[in-house]
C-alpha cells in the first residue's frame, strides 16, 4: 500500500532515536524539505540543544508553526508490541515512539506547507517553523531561548500553531487556545528534634504545619473565568522523621504546585501563601519556582481559522479549552503572539506502544493547510 507524503515523513522522523534533548538528525531532515520549498532555514544550537527556525516570505503576517522533535524515553522495551523507533503499521494504526507526541504533527506541519507552497508560490505573508529538540527535558534552551533570538532581532510573530497532541476522543475535538500557569514550591518548615516522650523539649515541624496546610487546602484562590477552571494547589510530597517511631524530627519538606489561572499572579500566589504560614506561627523556608504564567488566546482570527480547517477536514466542532499541563506556548505568547494548540488523539502519548491513526494524519495535514489559506490568502 502506497503511504501518503504525510505518513512516509512521519515514519522516516520516527526512525531516528530522538531520545531528549537529542535531535538525532530530524531538524535536518525537515530543514531540507523546507528549503527545497523556498524556506531561509537557520539551524540555532544551544548547548545540547538542536534548534530550527526558518521562514518564508518576506513581509507582511507572520504564521508560524511550531513543535518539538525530541520524544520521552521508551520505557520497558520488551513491553512494545513493536520496536519504538522501527515504525510499524498495521491497518490504519501507526506505532511509534513519537508518533503522536509530536512527529506526526511535524510531518503534517511540513506537507501541509509544500502543498500550499506548490498552488500558491507567491503566496501573501510569511510562513515560519520554530523546532526544538528541548521540550521533553528542562525546557531551557530550547524554544524559550530561541523567542529570545527573536525578540533580540525584533522578529515579531503574529500566530502561532503547536502542534501538541490535544485531540481526545477524536481528531479535531479540542483546541488549546491556553494554558494555566504553574508555580512550583518547596517548603521546608523548622523545628526542634527531640525524644517523643518529652514533647515539650522538642517543637514538632509536622504539627505546626498542620493548621496552616490545612487552610492552604481549604483557600479558594480564584474562581477562574470563562476559558480557566479554578486555580489548584496540590501537595506532591511530604517528608520528615528519621525513620525511627520515639524521634519527633527536626524539620520536614513539603513540595508542592499551583495550576493558577489569569485570574491571579504568582505573585499574590507567594504572597498569600507566606501570609497564611505566618499566620500560624510557623517557622520556615521556602524555593519558589516559576514553570510559566498562563496565557491566553482569546477568540478571534486564529482559532477562526483553525476551528473552521477542522471542521471542513473532519465535520466536527472543535472546542477550546486550557487543561492539561504546560506546554512551550508558555515561551511565545508572552511576546504578544496569538498561539493555539493542535494535533492528534493524544490517549497513547508517553506510553508503551503509543500510536496515531494514518488517517488522522493525513487530515492534520488538511487541517493545516486550511488555517495557511485561511490566514495568507
Amino acid at each position: 500500500m502506497t503511504q501518503s507524503a504525510t505518513v512516509a515523513l512521519t515514519c522516516e522522523l520516527i526512525r531516528r532515536r530522538s531520545v531528549t534533548p537529542q535531535d538525532a538528525g530530524c531538524l535536518d531532515l525537515i530543514s531540507e524539505r523546507l528549503s527545497a520549498i523556498g524556506f531561509d532555514c537557520q539551524m540555532l544550537p544551544f548547548e545540547e540543544v538542536s534548534n530550527l527556525w526558518a521562514v518564508r516570505g518576506s513581509s507582511g503576517p507572520l504564521l508560524v508553526f511550531a513543535g518539538h522533535t525530541d520524544v520521552v524515553p521508551t520505557g520497558p522495551i520488551e513491553k512494545w508490541r513493536s520496536p519504538p523507533f522501527e515504525p510499524t503499521i498495521e491497518g490504519d494504526v501507526l506505532t511509534g515512539r513519537g508518533a503522536a507526541d509530536m512527529k506526526g504533527s511535524l510531518a503534517a506541519m511540513v506537507t501541509a506547507c509544500e502543498n500550499f507552497v506548490a498552488a500558491n508560490p507567491d503566496h501573501p505573508g510569511r510562513i515560519g517553523f520554530l523546532l526544538t529538540s528541548d521540550e521533553e527535558g528542562p525546557a531551557r534552551n530550547g524554544t524559550r531561548k530561541v523567542m529570545e533570538w527573536l525578540n533580540e532581532r525584533e522578529i515579531a510573530i503574529d500566530w502561532c500553531i503547536i502542534g501538541e497532541p490535544t485531540s481526545g476522543e477524536k481528531l479535531g475535538d479540542t483546541i488549546k487556545n491556553g494554558r494555566r500557569g504553574s508555580l512550583n514550591f518547596e517548603l521546608t518548615v523548622h523545628g526542634h528534634q527531640g525524644h517523643i516522650a518529652y514533647p515539650q523539649l522538642a517543637d514538632n515541624p509536622i504539627h505546626r504545619l498542620a493548621p496552616a496546610l490545612a487552610e492552604l487546602i481549604a483557600v479558594e484562590w480564584d474562581r477562574g473565568n470563562e476559558y480557566f477552571p479554578a486555580t489548584s494547589f496540590q501537595v506532591s510530597n511530604l517528608n520528615g522523621g528519621t525513620g525511627a517511631t520515639n524521634v519527633i524530627p527536626g524539620s520536614i519538606t513539603l513540595i508542592g504546585n499551583f495550576r493558577f489561572s489569569t485570574e491571579v499572579t504568582d505573585e499574590l500566589l507567594r504572597e498569600r501563601t507566606e501570609t497564611i504560614l505566618r499566620k500560624h506561627d510557623v517557622d520556615f523556608s521556602v524555593d519558589w519556582q516559576l514553570s510559566g504564567q498562563p496565557f491566553l488566546t482569546p477568540r478571534g482570527n486564529l482559532t477562526d481559522a483553525v476551528t473552521q480547517a477542522i471542521a471542513d477536514a473532519t465535520g466536527i466542532r472543535a472546542e477550546l479549552s486550557t487543561s492539561g499541563g504546560t506546554s512551550d506556548g508558555r515561551f511565545i505568547a508572552p511576546s504578544g503572539v496569538d498561539v493555539v494548540e493542535f494535533g492528534p488523539i493524544n490517549a497513547t502519548i508517553h506510553k508503551v506502544n503509543e500510536c496515531v491513526s494514518v488517517s488522522d494524519l493525513d487530515k492534520l495535514a488538511q487541517i493545516y493547510r486550511g488555517c495557511l489559506e485561511a490566514l495568507l490568502i
